[in-house]
């Protein structure tokens, strides 16, 4: 077999193409193929295929790909699904390397997938909506592109084109569109692959509704990363069949889409909910720098529209930030007597008087130190177009604001009444980024403060060996011991005797737990708080009458005071292999559904962020009164765990929970460890 050519040049600059299924009907696919190839006939060579006319838009048309007077480098697939697999011969027995398959339900596809790679051949598609590149004006798809910094890399082709759509509406045009198709041959990442030294594109718009290869993926989109292109992730929302199936708390608390985002953040790439989302966000990249943190103020002509603009705020993530006492003063000789200067600020009328008072704030709040990002809402933008003699002075005061934003410490979006006023064009000129909307300029300025939180970071080896644990919590103390984890002293027992001996040996209270059991109080395999020899035995009897003969451990409880509950797991995941989880721990781990996710391994700081972003971190760090816990020994638990599920593929799920956090030290009094061998049949 020929080895295939991995060279994706033929799909990005082909240096001749044939549309086979090219029409004068404009109804038709082969119509807007042929008008876009012949687009770029002053960069190669373009011919038309179709056997039942002679002239195709003017231009000669051939009957097939055999009879061209040169070898179409790329050949596009137009026809009846019928016809594909003959006319690929047909092409490939002429010398032709590179298909796009826009036909879809081609019959015997993975037939098709073998002669084409027996030959040495790439297809993109079938079922693609094609293909286009601004810098080498090739054009295989319908409609038209307006050129510009965003690559959109799909598998839906027609969400692709609404993506297309949407951004040629905000002024934001494209600079490569793919869409992948049924992913027969090439695939996204791939595709993907091929933009790092694109130089037309400086924002990634990807589409995907599965994730298979996903730790490649990943890797590809970190290399995209690297090279200076930011990604924007868009998915459908993901089945919870994986969850139900989970054998362990940690499976079924983590959704496809929680591992989406872990993927996300260590790509250094962020997922986004809709297209109109992505093309603001996109809009935002591509003239303004991320902001340095979430710090955020609010500067706004009214204290209804500053109201609104904090709850958003909020949603969307971002900090208020709390004003010092000299900042405020300082806010306060600006504006007029009464008006709201902690956060928000309430202009009180002070812009209407004076347009220069909004650039005059600003650049105190940039001088403060204080905060890393301003949000302006209200009446800007629009003075000039309702007033046509305010406009140079606004003007005037947008190149202020735009000289104050650029290259200084704190990211500057506005959100103003106008949608497309010169003032509205000039701050977009001037790269500060201008929304119609208060929840467009929020949502876009939240999602690049998380980007620049997570800018991506390598899954290192572990450098560990790790053992395959026997079945049964006895055997995964054993691993939490290899580990460095604490767990309390304990002793196993195979009936009364055992169990007497191991309550003379240990420390009262003591905990009774059947060693076998994956969820132990849920089918009553587990007694806490026996406090004597007799409540131990009687324990025992009453467990043994119900669950029988096998493998029991006694423990001592623990007893310090002030701990809070955590669960740490880690699993490997269908698509993107390892990935390990922290959340709030214990019997309610499901209702709380206070979880963070990261792909595996972490190291002991991306395990702190991982900490941080729970909701029970308030508990963690002492809440009312109570000592904070030792969430450092936390964090290296997490790291810990990580490395066991990233070290083997043979240990497919990893679960400490709970985890008892005091104030000093933090100790596991249960875990649960499934490899290949106990997965269910």
């Amino acid at each position: 077999m020929i080895p295939p050519d991995t060279s994706l040049a033929p799909f990005r600059n082909p240096r001749s193409v044939a549309v086979v299924g090219a029409s004068d009907d404009h109804a038709k696919w082969g119509y807007w193929l042929a008008r876009g190839a012949l687009t770029g006939r002053t960069e190669r060579a373009v011919y038309l295929v179709n056997a039942n006319v002679d002239a195709v838009q003017g231009e000669k048309a051939y009957p097939k790909v055999s009879s061209l007077p040169g070898v179409p480098e790329l050949v596009v697939l137009s026809i009846p699904a019928r016809f594909v697999a003959e006319v690929v011969e047909d092409a490939l027995a002429a010398g032709s390397k590179a298909f796009l398959g826009i036909t879809a339900g081609v019959p015997g596809e993975e037939a098709l997938k073998r002669r084409i790679s027996k030959a040495g051949a790439r297809i993109i598609g079938p079922n693609s909506l094609g293909l286009f590149d601004a810098a080498s004006k090739l054009q295989l798809a319908w409609g038209h592109f307006t050129p510009g910094q965003l690559a959109i890399v799909s598998q839906s082709g027609q969400l692709g084109s609404e993506l297309a759509i949407l951004g040629a509406r905000a002024g934001l045009g494209v600079s490569r569109f793919v869409s992948v198709g049924n992913q027969l041959d090439v695939n996204a990442a791939e595709i993907l692959g091929d933009l790092a030294d694109h130089e037309e594109t400086k924002i990634v718009a990807l589409y995907l509704e599965s994730f298979s290869g996903g730790a490649n993926l990943v890797e590809t989109i970190r290399a995209l990363t690297l090279a200076g292109k930011t990604t924007l992730v868009l998915t459908t929302g993901a089945s919870d069949g994986s969850q139900r199936l989970a054998r362990s708390h940690t499976g079924s608390l983590t959704s496809a889409l929680d591992t989406v985002d872990a993927a996300c953040r260590a790509a250094g790439a962020i997922r986004v909910n809709t297209p109109a989302e992505l093309i603001n966000l996109a809009r935002y990249l591509g003239v303004a720098d991320k902001p340095a943190g979430r710090r955020t103020a609010l500067i706004s002509d009214s204290g209804g529209q500053g109201g609104i603009a904090a709850d958003v705020a909020a949603r969307a993530g971002l900090q208020g930030a709390v004003f010092s006492d000299d900042l405020q003063q300082r806010l306060a000789a600006i504006l007029p007597a009464g008006a709201a200067v902690s956060n928000p600020v309430d202009l009180a009328g002070a812009g209407e008087a004076n347009l220069h008072v909004y650039a005059d704030l600003i650049e105190v709040l940039k001088d403060s130190g204080e905060v890393d990002a301003v949000v302006l809402s209200g009446y800007f933008g629009r003075y000039g177009e309702d007033t046509p003699a305010l406009e140079p002075l606004e003007l005037e005061v947008a190149d202020r604001l735009a000289a104050l934003a650029d290259g200084s410490c704190i990211a500057l979006a506005v959100h103003s009444l106008s949608e497309s006023s010169p003032v509205v064009r000039r701050l977009w000129q001037r790269g500060v980024p201008c929304y119609p909307g208060i929840e467009f300029a929020l949502e876009a300025l939240a999602s690049a403060a998380r980007l620049a939180e997570a800018p991506g970071r390598p899954l290192r080896a572990t450098g560990r060996t790790i053992r395959e644990p026997a079945p049964g919590y006895w055997s995964a103390r054993g691993l939490l011991a290899e580990l460095g984890i604490d767990a309390p002293a304990g002793m196993l027992a195979l009936n009364r005797e055992d169990v007497f001996r191991a309550g003379q040996m240990l420390t009262y209270p003591l905990v009774l737990k059947a060693d076998w059991l994956e969820h132990k109080s849920e089918h009553g395999g587990v007694k806490l708080g026996l406090g004597s020899a007799e409540q131990l035995l009687a324990a025992f009897d009453d467990m043994h009458r119900l669950l029988g003969d096998g493998q029991y451990v006694v423990e001592e409880q623990d007893m310090r005071e002030n701990t809070v509950e955590v669960l740490v797991g880690a699993r490997r995941d269908r698509d993107f292999g390892p990935v390990v989880t922290v959340g709030a721990g214990g019997t309610e781990t499901e209702l709380r559904q206070d979880i963070s996710v990261e792909l595996a391994p972490v190291d002991e700081s991306t395990a702190l962020h991982m900490i941080g972003r729970l909701k029970c971190m308030p508990l963690l760090k002492g809440w009312r009164g109570r000592p904070g816990t030792d969430i450092a020994a936390l964090a290296r638990i997490v790291v810990a765990v990580s490395e066991v599920v990233a070290a083997t593929e043979n240990i497919t799920e990893f679960e400490v929970n709970p985890i008892r956090v005091a104030p000093v030290g933090a100790m596991a009094v249960d875990a649960l460890v499934l490899s290949r061998a106990t997965a269910r049949v």
